[in-house]
């Protein structure tokens, strides 16, 4: 089957989606339960409101919000109406978010209201508070509508209740007509991702990228209709967006979204909703299978776990199999310059493949592991990644150069990380050309993190790398110069950090030298760092 000829569009799919498992439950949110039927007509609906406010074929529209049945509407409606989905993590601050919306320049933000303890708005607000524009947030002049997901908002901003009111006067005709017209070579989101550059940029992937790789990755999963699919990774992420919102709709699986991560909430939500599908980070599961009240839920009903995104322990594969007894255990590779999806394990293969490497590229695409010079190595050899084919984003968002240093004239995304091929074509990923490191399951950037903490008065130079934590996988740490005079301490640029990133971003230490290592052309020495323990 390919997804790209057979919905055409996302919003082919929604309609699709709706018309075969009209009945069959969409989504779960706590006593909210939406059936398929219900979930296209609530798509439809603030499709109209789009339309009705200005959103024309091509726009951006961002989302900023937890993992919700809002963020899904709002989401998909936006896409059916022709517009261009830009999701911002949840983790960022104000200054993170502000940035990525000026940059792809969003006519359209729905946001959450407090989320975490943090007001979003307020945040946002005090980021955007100067600039040209005479809209809600004088900063960034593109921006015309900010939509709180709740029932309340301040001024200048609008409820999502009165958004989607607003759309009722629109024609049902004139919305399906403007989502019949999506085609499937538009762009049909931007994921901004940090690079060495320490700037986010924006990979672009179409509606026919976006169906064809989650249609394979539903079946090489398995997914099911009937299948009761717990989404823990947000959905601001490829990885909870489209292995878990996209791969749903494709085979009628009822989407249980998890706004934040909470082993004991997992628990409960897995016994009491009969949860069959479970993907997430390995922390996710490890931190299932130590729970010590685990025993007291009934977990029967899992069978599908696919994990990834950092070294999966063999004996993780093995527990989840005899302990929890489930069926199917796979890990994959992925980047969003391939549409979140380069390499997947297959079903029956052996838990030391599964532990030991992400699987083999999945359908019709190429992994290769290069030289330096860009010469192909045998099995056995660590290189730099290379990848082609149908997943291979269109580049970034209005950024030719740096497409043209990731993408080969011959269609070779450079990865910027190292592997090694086994004979039977199974990567496994070595390192990160690139530095970056994950902390449970989210990509943090040291280049971003350096440029951040470089703003701080007291910091004169900076070098952040990852080291091993027992909880998060990795986590960052920090060697830091102060500049002369100052007295600022560990702790004090830690709570400062805290104010200024994302908490996944925060160095959990900090060490202070005289000076940081480098090479002869200044470049820090990264892995004498690293060497320091």
């Amino acid at each position: 089957m390919r997804g790209d000829l057979e919905w055409g569009s996302i919003p082919g799919l929604v309609r699709a989606a709706a018309g075969r498992y009209g009945s069959r439950e969409a989504v779960v949110e706590g006593r909210t339960r939406v059936t398929y039927a219900e979930l296209g007509e609530r798509v439809e609906r603030a499709a109209a409101a789009c339309v009705a406010n200005g959103v024309e074929p091509g726009d951006r529209v961002a989302v900023w919000a937890p993992n919700t049945l809002d963020w899904i509407v709002s989401a998909l409606g936006a896409v059916s109406a022709g517009a261009v989905l830009v999701p911002l993590n949840t983790r960022f601050k104000g200054t993170e978010a502000a940035y990525v919306l000026a940059r792809s320049r969003a006519r359209i933000l729905f946001i959450t209201g407090t989320f975490l303890g943090t007001s979003y708005v307020a945040s946002l607000r005090r980021a955007a508070a100067e600039g040209p524009g005479d809209g809600p947030l004088p900063g960034l002049p593109h921006l015309d509508q900010v939509v709180v997901l709740a029932d309340d908002a301040p001024q200048d901003f609008r409820t999502w209740k009165d958004f989607l009111a607003s759309g009722d006067t629109v024609d049902p005709a004139v919305v399906r007509t403007r989502a019949a017209a999506v085609d499937g070579s538009a762009p049909s989101d931007i994921i901004f991702t940090s690079g060495t550059t320490g700037r986010p940029k924006g990979a672009v992937i179409t509606h026919a990228q976006t169906l064809r790789c989650y249609d394979i990755w539903s079946d090489l999963a398995g997914l099911r209709e009937g299948d009761r699919y717990l989404i823990v990774n947000p959905f601001f992420h490829t990885f909870g967006y489209k292995a878990g919102i996209i791969a749903c709709l494709m085979r009628g699986a009822t989407m249980v979204p998890q706004p934040v991560f909470n082993v004991d909430t997992v628990l409960a939500n897995v016994a009491s909703e009969r949860i069959s599908v479970l993907p997430g980070p390995p922390t996710l599961h490890q931190s299932l299978l130590d729970h010590p009240s685990r025993d007291q839920y009934d977990l029967s009903a899992l069978r599908l776990v696919v994990t990834g995104a950092a070294v999966v322990p063999l004996q993780l594969v093995e527990r989840l199999r005899a302990e929890l007894r489930i069926a199917t255990v796979l890990t994959a590779y992925g980047l969003s310059e391939a549409s979140g999806i380069v390499t997947m394990c297959r079903r029956g293969d052996p838990a030391d493949v599964i532990a030991a490497t992400s699987g083999r590229a999945i359908p019709d695409t190429e992994v290769r592991v290069v030289t330096p010079a860009g010469e192909p190595l045998p099995p056995g050899h660590p290189g730099e990644v290379l990848v082609r084919g149908h997943h291979v984003m269109q580049g970034y968002f209005e950024d030719p150069a740096e497409t043209k240093r990731c993408v080969t004239p011959d269609g070779w995304l450079r990865t910027g990380d190292v592997g090694v091929l086994d004979p039977a074509g199974n990567l496994r990923i070595t390192d990160r050309i690139k530095d970056m490191f994950i902390v449970g399951g989210f990509n943090a950037y040291p280049a971003e993190i350096e440029q951040l903490l470089g703003v701080h008065p007291d910091v004169a130079d900076v070098a952040v790398i990852g080291v091993p934590d027992p909880r998060l996988g990795e986590v960052g740490r920090a060697y830091v110069v102060r500049r002369r005079g100052a007295v600022v301490t560990a702790d004090d640029l830690i709570a400062w950090a805290r104010r200024e990133m994302a908490n996944y971003k925060v160095p959990r230490s900090v060490e202070f030298v005289a000076e940081l290592p480098r090479n002869a052309s200044g470049k820090v020495v990264k892995g004498e760092l690293r060497g320091r323990g």
